[in-house]
């Protein structure tokens, strides 16, 4: 959700491309994609019961599918294009899972690399104090959090974005119920995937920091 310190936050993404970070690296996937069948039935996770999604609702650009992607990072390496609302996990072959995104209302105007540090099944969700200010209704949640399931915000998944020194940016890849927030800034501020989606890419996600996360805009 939104970062509880954004000018902090801002500030070490935009060190880190000003260390050395070139979206020239990446190059842009064909239209030409394999869409997964059967991704978006219904399934029972940890006890939790996520709901089939009804994906043709949702622009078939995001529904996740396997894209002709060439790119000088390495597999297992993940790209977050915000301006496309996509998310790329790098296959070898040139070619990588692609997945739409939601983002925050106010967009990212940072780019830069982080590491997934740690990750997080069915996580509590911990509202940041601004957002409380702004909804009373969620300030009970700040200090003790949401219990985990299929209405909280984080998701069935959390994936803990750190910077290159080992800090915190506070910032997440996660789930969402509200899968029609995909391809929108309708967040609060991280990256957020269909539930059925996060399960997938967090079951190819190694935590560390070999699991490289690119931001681009």
């Amino acid at each position: 959700m939104r970062p509880r310190n954004t000018t902090k936050i801002l500030g070490i993404f935009a060190a880190l491309a000003i260390s050395g970070f070139s979206s020239a690296s990446l190059a842009a996937p064909t239209d030409a994609g394999s869409p997964v069948p059967d991704a978006y039935g219904r399934i029972v996770d940890n006890g939790f019961q996520l709901p089939a999604i009804p994906i043709q609702k949702l622009d078939k650009k995001f529904h996740r599918q396997i894209v002709d992607f060439q790119t000088k990072e390495s597999a297992g390496t993940v790209i977050v294009n915000t301006r496309e609302r996509f998310l790329y996990y790098v296959l070898s072959g040139g070619k990588a899972v692609r997945y739409g995104i939601g983002v925050g209302k106010q967009g990212f105007a940072w780019s830069g690399t982080a590491y997934v540090a740690w990750k997080q099944e069915w996580p509590t969700w911990h509202p940041p104090k601004e957002m409380a200010s702004r909804k009373p209704e969620v300030a009970k949640y700040v200090e003790d959090g949401m219990n985990p399931g299929v209405t909280n915000p984080l998701g069935a998944r959390a994936m803990y974005l750190f910077n290159e020194k080992g800090q915190d940016t506070l910032f997440r890849l996660h789930g969402t119920p509200e899968w029609s927030s995909i391809g929108t800034a309708a967040s609060s501020g991280c990256i957020r995937l269909i539930n059925q989606d996060v399960i997938d890419l967090y079951s190819r996600v190694r935590p560390g920091r070999n699991t490289k996360v690119v931001v681009i805009q």
